[in-house]
C-alpha cells in the first residue's frame, strides 16, 4: 500500500471558478470573492485520495447518537466528526438517494421500481467520469455485477440510484463482495449500500452498527492514515424527528471530535463530495449548497 500523504488543500471550484484572497489580518480569516461567484458556498476542503460513502436507512439522529446500540459509529463520531444537524430531503427513502447522487429527487415521490437507463440529468458518477476520476458503487445482495433487478431478496433496487442514469456504466455497479481488500484498489469515490437488514431497515441498530464494524472498520483505520475518507449518513429519519440523521465523517483529512451545528442536507453532502473531489462541476441543487466546514484538519 502507498505511504500516507499529507493533505493537500484547495478552494473549491465555483460557478467563476475565480477566488480573491483577502489577507487574513484584514478580513479575519475570510475568503473574498468576485465575479460574481456564490460567497455563500466558498468554502475550503481536502483533497482525500478515496471517498467511501455508507448509506444506511430511517434512523434519526438521537436513535443513533448517543446509543449504547450503535458503539462503533459513535466510536467513529468520537474519533472524527458528527454533523449535529444534518438532514434528508424528504421522505420515503428512494427521492433521499436520488438527491444525494444526482442534487435532485428526479420527480420520484415513492420507493417503486424505477426504468433502469431512463435518466440523463448530470450526477456525481457522471461528473467524475467526465473529470477522468473514478467511480463504483458496493451494493450488498446485488445478484450479480451490473444487475437491474428491481428486488432479490434482501436487496432492493430502491437504494441504488445508480442503474437510472444512462451516464453511468451498468457495470459500475458492484457487488459487495468486489469491495476491494487493497484499498488503494478503490476508486476516487465509492458508496457502499447494505441490504435490507444490514441497513437498519429491517434489523435492528445493533446489527447495522455490527455490519459496520466487520465490514469497514479495516477501511476506517486505513483511511485515518492514508490520507482517505469514510461518510456514514442515512436516507432518513423514522418519521417523528424533523428528518434529523445521523452523518458521520472519518479518517485522516478530518478533524477528531468536531461537532459542527450548521445545518446541511443530502444535497450539501453530495456538493461537498463533488469539490473534495475536484470534478469542477455541481449537479442540480448542489450548485447552490454549501460544502460541509469545520470538520477538516
Amino acid at each position: 500500500m502507498s505511504n500516507p500523504r499529507p493533505n493537500r488543500h484547495r478552494r473549491t471550484r465555483t460557478k467563476a471558478a475565480v477566488l480573491l484572497a483577502v489577507p487574513a489580518a484584514l478580513t479575519g480569516g475570510l475568503v473574498a470573492t468576485v465575479a460574481g461567484i456564490d460567497s455563500a458556498s466558498a468554502a475550503v476542503v481536502p483533497d482525500p485520495d478515496h471517498i467511501v460513502v455508507v448509506m444506511m436507512e430511517n434512523h434519526a439522529y438521537n436513535q443513533i447518537i448517543g446509543s449504547k446500540d450503535a458503539p462503533y459509529i459513535n466510536s467513529l463520531a468520537k474519533g472524527g466528526a458528527v454533523l449535529k444537524a444534518s438532514y434528508g430531503i424528504t421522505h420515503p427513502s428512494q427521492p433521499n438517494y436520488f438527491a444525494i447522487f444526482s442534487g435532485s429527487t428526479q420527480g420520484i415521490t415513492g420507493d417503486g421500481c424505477y426504468q433502469a437507463g431512463s435518466m440523463s440529468a448530470a450526477n456525481l458518477a457522471s461528473e467524475l467520469i467526465a473529470a477522468k476520476q473514478t467511480w463504483g458503487s458496493y451494493n450488498e445482495s446485488l445478484p450479480k455485477e451490473g444487475s437491474t433487478t428491481c428486488k432479490d431478496g434482501k436487496y432492493a433496487q430502491k437504494h441504488n440510484p445508480w442503474f437510472a442514469f444512462k451516464n453511468v456504466p451498468v457495470e459500475s455497479g458492484h457487488t459487495f463482495a468486489q469491495f476491494p481488500t487493497r484499498f488503494t484498489e478503490l476508486p476516487k469515490v465509492s458508496f457502499v449500500v447494505p441490504n435490507l437488514c444490514s441497513d437498519m431497515h429491517d434489523c435492528s441498530v445493533g446489527t447495522g452498527d455490527g455490519w459496520l464494524k466487520k465490514n469497514l472498520d479495516a477501511y476506517a483505520a486505513w483511511a485515518k492514515s492514508h490520507n482517505s475518507l469514510l461518510v456514514i449518513t442515512y436516507d432518513e429519519d423514522n418519521k417523528h424527528s424533523g428528518n434529523q440523521i445521523p452523518t458521520v465523517l472519518y479518517g485522516q483529512p478530518v478533524k477528531a471530535g468536531s461537532a459542527p451545528t450548521t445545518k446541511y442536507n443530502h444535497y450539501d453532502v453530495l456538493r461537498t463530495l463533488e469539490d473534495l473531489a475536484g470534478v469542477g462541476s455541481h449537479a442540480g441543487k448542489a450548485a447552490n449548497a454549501s460544502d460541509i466546514t469545520g470538520v477538516w484538519n
